[in-house]
């Protein structure tokens, strides 16, 4: 059995499901690309070179989980820019959506 070890960092992100609290989708179904498109500028110094507006920021990414279109938000966003974190903090909770406590693990490879 293998042994578990604790893990030397602790990954600190929440997730901004497209449900409102009442459980209703969240319109546009383009909403977690735009919120990501706007907060692309904000990226670890040195990072992206000279394509990184064509990217999403490591901070703010969009994905799906369980067939609802979120949002991945790294709370590492609100140490580099306090007023980025608060304005995507505030995009979900003017909009009534859905906050997650979690992190994403890696992908699992299989042999």
């Amino acid at each position: 059995m293998a042994e578990f070890k604790k893990p030397t960092t602790v990954a600190r992100e929440f997730f901004i499901q497209g449900l409102t609290s009442d459980g209703r989708q969240f319109r546009p179904s383009d909403w977690a690309e735009r919120l990501c498109g706007v907060m692309s500028c904000f990226r670890p110094e040195g990072s992206g070179g000279r394509n990184a507006h064509l990217g999403y920021s490591p901070y703010v990414r969009p994905t799906v989980l369980g067939g609802v279109k979120s949002v991945v938000v790294n709370e590492a966003l609100r140490d580099i820019e306090p007023l980025a974190y608060h304005f995507v903090v505030n995009f979900a909770k003017d909009n009534d959506l859905q906050i997650v406590d979690a992190c994403l693990m890696p992908d699992q490879k299989t042999k």
